[in-house]
Order: structure tokens, then C-alpha cells, then sequence
């Protein structure tokens, strides 16, 4: 073996894993310089625990990836390894020997990555190959194993992740999609399964799969990440670091108990959250951000959280306990202003907003392009155009119809890398009106001036502001609202007003105004 050329893990320029493009925007492959930041930060979280130990010089440690795609995490492991353990092992092809078959170990989630992955950390699709650099395998496979998985279905959807039969059961041409690794009641026994004996992993480190592509046979894709890292926590490594979506944050279809079990874990240890988009992943269109996470199984306390900007952190990591409210608030410096909000302890916004179909229409409705011909015609705001509807055709909510109304619309947002607005302007709506399931009705009253002090207050910067903390995709549904204080509309509010009534410093202030836009006109759509 020529010494250091056969282990050039890294020998080329550039980097090949650098220039491979993802395989869609549900399987990102993880650049190789993110991936490193992840594992600097596993290895400070261990130096602390172990009176300043280097991992990478740790010969008993083992790790996982659950998930690999490209191989980056385990490759990145292997070069760190191999100069960590040189002092142990001199001999360069018993160390290279010793890491590739006792401590790196991978799950590929299709035969491709797989592959992929081999050739990452082998230098070689087979194991076994000639031009493998690891010399003991007696398989092919080494240690990144994949057997082809299939779905377990029932009433048209599989029972572990949720994927459409018809969209998935396609036969045997094609990759099922079914990864091994969330297809399990028992993870532990699974994985024994996987590589021949009880296995205890040391860090479990991935970037899984964000949601499944059926073809478009379900109603909306559903994020399956989650499953992923809650298996992970269940082989109870002594580190796990993923990096996933920001969504389960704040919302996100299915993600509610997910949260929950997030924001109450002490055991996680810190969070670094990257919303801008297109900031960590370049050129992957990921809506509301990405971030990683560490998980320490013997930690219990509050996580550190840090946002990064522009490749930068905004300010020092803030330790903090995440379960204070129902969601993460994502930045450190909106915190003491959501408390001078919260201390007051008035009520909410979210109540006064209205469900989808506020009036039972969906969003493709299309009433009379004219009154003409209707009884008792009922103006009907859709998308981007006005019709009109028989009011007995309106059976929900038709209480309504002769009240003055503030609609917003149900989704908002732009296709630009940082969202400023959070919210569309409000549309004052007379009586004798309704809407589709494109608007919400904000609010209803008796009377124009409270709908016009109303929609004042809704298009403050504070209030978007607020908006903004539980925000995190296109749609601005009821619960984004409910951090914003339900004031009396006695008064028009401006933002001057509400940043003294909530005694707001300066710098409290200028934070708001950088993350918020203002409107171009100070007054909402009257129709």
C-alpha cells in the first residue's frame, strides 16, 4: 500500500462531493464543510464531558449515519480518525483497517447512495474491490448496509411512514423508498439485524430524508425527518446530531407531537439555525431554513441557541429552556420582547381569526361574474378577482355576510431568500360580502371604524413581527396570530404607540424594524 496516496480521502480538487447535485429537494446531499461544522461541534460536546478527550482519538468510539446519502459524514469521520489514532496505530493500513470495520458504520436509504456512499468512504463501490482501501471485509457491502425494504400497508398507506400504495407500490424495477431504518418497531433489534451483533453507538450523526415523493398521489406531502430522528434517540447513542428542516419549529403537517417531545427533551443540548434561505444548503429551496441539533444523552439543562446570518451568528449563543411557549422561538433577541408582551397577559389574536373555508367556498370557487339574475347577491372575494353568490348558497358562517369583515389572505409569502412582510395587507370587507378559502376572516364587526382600527393594528410591524415568530412557511393560518395581544379597537394603532405601550428599548426597536418590512401605504384595501 503506498502510505498516503491509497487514503486520499480528500486527494482532489475540488472536492467531488462538492459538485455532485442533489438528488431532489427532499434528499439533500450535505455539503462538506457543513458537515464538519457538525462534527466540531460532537467533539467539543465530548472534550466537555470528558475533561478535554479527543474523539478522533478515541479507538473504542463508534458512529453512525443512519441515513447516508453521499457518504460526506462518515468520509469526514474516517480523515479526522486517521490522524486521531495515529499514535495507537503507526501502522497506516492497520488503522485505516481498524476504522472502517470497528467504528464507521452506515445505513444507505436507496442501492444508489449506497453505492455512493462506498465510494465515499472506500474509495471503491464494493467493499471488497480492488481498489478498496479497507483490506478486512469479508461482504461487499463493508459496513453501509442496504437491502432493498418494502412498505407495510394498510387501507392504502403504509403503517411506519405514511406513503401513498399507489403511489409507491410500483414494483420491483423501482426503489421503494422504503428505508429500513424508520420501517421498524424495534430500532435496536433492527439494527443488530443490519450489522450482526448488539450494536452501541457512540454519536449517530445524518441528514435524513425531509419528505416523502409519491408521485403526487398524496393530498400534500408529509415531512417523515422526524421518524428518523426519533429512532436515532431510541438506540440511545451517547451524542446525536441531525440536521433537518426548521419547520417542526413552529408548524408543519403532522410535526405537532414532534415538537412537543423537541422543546420538553433537556436533553438537547444546543441548536444552530440557519432561516435564511438558500444559507446553509446553497441552491436547495428549503421554506423556513434549516438547522442541527445536538442531543446528549447524559445532558439536562437548557440548550444554547445560535442563529447564523450571512454565514455569520447574529449575537453570542443564549442558554435557554425551549419549552417556555408552544413554539421555538428561533431568535435570541426576540425573547424579552415576547415577554413584555406575554407578561401582560392579555388575550390572543388567534381567536378572533377564522378557520379555512371561513365561508365553506374553496379556493377554486367561482361564482357569477355579475349580479345579474340573483336574488339576494352576495359579493364573493377569490383569488385575484371579485364574484357573486346567491346568499342561501352561503351556509357557513352567514351571520357574517352583513358585518364589516377584515380578510387576510391564507398564504403569504415570497419566493425570495428572507420573507419581511409575514403578512398581506388586510382588505376591509362592508356587509353583504364573503370570501373563499383564499382569504381568512380576521375579524368581524358591527361597525366600520373598529374594522378600520382593525386592520390598522394588522398592519403594524409589531404585529408581523409577532406573526413572524411562529411563522415559518407560506401559510398564515390562524396560529401564527397567537402571540399577538387582542387589543381594544377603541383607537387606530400605530407602531409608535404599541412600542411604548410595551415600553420597547431602542434596540428592541431597531431589532423589530430589521426584520420587518413596512407596508407601502398606511392604509388597508377598503373594498
Amino acid at each position: 500500500m503506498n502510505h498516503q496516496a491509497s487514503f486520499a480521502l480528500r486527494g482532489r480538487n475540488p472536492d467531488v462531493l462538492t459538485c455532485i447535485a442533489n438528488l431532489s429537494n427532499d434528499e439533500v446531499f450535505t455539503p462538506p464543510e457543513f458537515a464538519n461544522q457538525m462534527l466540531d461541534t460532537v467533539a467539543e460536546a465530548w472534550a466537555t464531558r470528558n475533561g478535554g478527550a479527543n474523539l478522533w482519538a478515541d479507538s473504542s468510539a463508534r458512529f453512525l449515519d443512519p441515513c447516508t446519502k453521499s457518504g460526506v459524514f462518515l468520509r469526514e469521520i474516517a480523515t479526522r480518525l486517521l490522524k486521531g489514532l495515529e499514535g495507537e496505530f503507526p501502522d497506516l493500513q492497520t488503522r485505516v483497517d481498524h476504522i472502517l470495520t470497528r467504528q464507521l458504520f452506515g445505513i444507505g436509504i436507496t442501492r444508489l447512495t449506497s453505492l455512493l456512499a462506498r465510494r465515499s468512504l472506500y474509495c471503491s463501490k464494493h467493499a471488497t474491490g480492488e481498489h478498496s482501501i479497507a483490506k478486512s471485509f469479508a461482504s461487499d457491502d463493508g459496513n453501509i448496509w442496504f437491502e432493498r425494504t418494502e412498505h407495510s400497508w394498510r387501507n392504502g398507506k403504509c403503517t411506519f411512514c405514511g406513503a401513498s400504495k399507489e403511489g409507491l407500490d410500483r414494483g420491483e424495477s423501482l426503489e421503494t423508498h422504503a428505508y429500513a431504518f424508520i420501517h421498524t418497531d424495534d430500532i435496536k433489534a433492527q439494527v443488530a439485524k443490519m450489522f450482526g451483533g448488539n450494536m452501541q453507538f457512540d454519536v449517530i450523526i445524518g441528514n435524513p430524508p425531509y419528505q416523502l415523493d409519491d408521485g403526487g398521489f398524496g393530498t400534500s406531502a408529509a415531512p417523515i425527518y422526524q421518524l428518523f430522528v426519533e429512532q436515532g434517540l431510541a438506540l440511545e447513542p451517547q451524542y446525536a446530531v441531525f440536521v433537518t428542516p426548521s419547520r417542526w419549529m413552529t408548524g408543519g403537517k403532522g410535526l405537532d407531537k414532534f415538537r412537543e417531545r423537541m422543546l420538553s427533551d433537556k436533553r438537547l443540548r444546543s441548536i444552530v439555525d440557519f432561516p435564511k434561505l438558500y444559507e446553509a444548503f446553497p441552491g436547495v429551496k428549503i421554506r423556513g431554513g434549516i438547522s442541527y441539533f445536538l442531543w446528549d444523552r447524559d445532558y439536562q439543562g437548557p440548550c444554547e441557541v445560535q442563529t447564523i446570518w450571512d454565514g455569520e451568528p447574529t449575537g453570542s449563543p443564549v442558554s435557554r429552556y425551549l419549552d417556555a411557549y408552544d413554539v421555538l422561538v428561533r431568535r435570541n433577541e426576540a425573547v424579552p420582547i415576547l415577554e413584555k408582551v406575554r407578561i401582560r397577559r392579555e388575550p390572543t389574536l388567534d381567536v378572533r381569526i377564522s378557520s379555512r373555508k371561513p365561508f365553506g367556498f374553496a379556493t377554486n370557487f367561482k361564482g357569477q361574474t355579475s349580479p345579474r339574475g340573483l336574488l339576494s347577491p352576495v359579493r364573493l372575494f377569490a383569488n385575484q378577482r371579485v364574484s357573486w353568490v346567491e346568499r342561501t348558497e352561503i351556509t357557513v358562517n352567514p351571520d357574517w355576510i352583513d358585518e364589516w369583515k377584515v380578510l387576510m389572505t391564507a398564504v403569504q409569502g415570497t419566493s425570495a431568500a428572507v420573507e419581511t412582510k409575514f403578512l398581506s395587507k388586510p382588505i376591509i370587507a362592508g356587509p353583504g360580502t364573503a370570501c373563499t378559502e383564499t382569504y381568512l376572516v380576521a375579524g368581524h364587526f358591527s361597525d366600520e371604524e373598529s374594522a378600520k382600527n382593525y386592520a390598522s393594528y394588522l398592519r403594524t410591524r409589531f404585529v408581523r413581527f409577532l406573526v413572524s415568530l411562529r411563522k415559518v412557511t407560506q401559510h398564515a393560518t390562524r396560529d401564527v396570530y397567537a402571540f399577538v395581544p387582542d387589543l381594544p379597537l377603541d383607537q387606530p394603532w400605530t407602531d409608535s404607540k404599541l412600542y411604548e405601550r410595551y415600553e420597547l428599548t431602542r434596540d428592541e426597536i431597531a431589532f423589530i424594524e430589521s426584520q420587518v418590512a413596512a407596508h407601502n401605504d398606511g392604509q388597508a384595501d377598503d373594498e
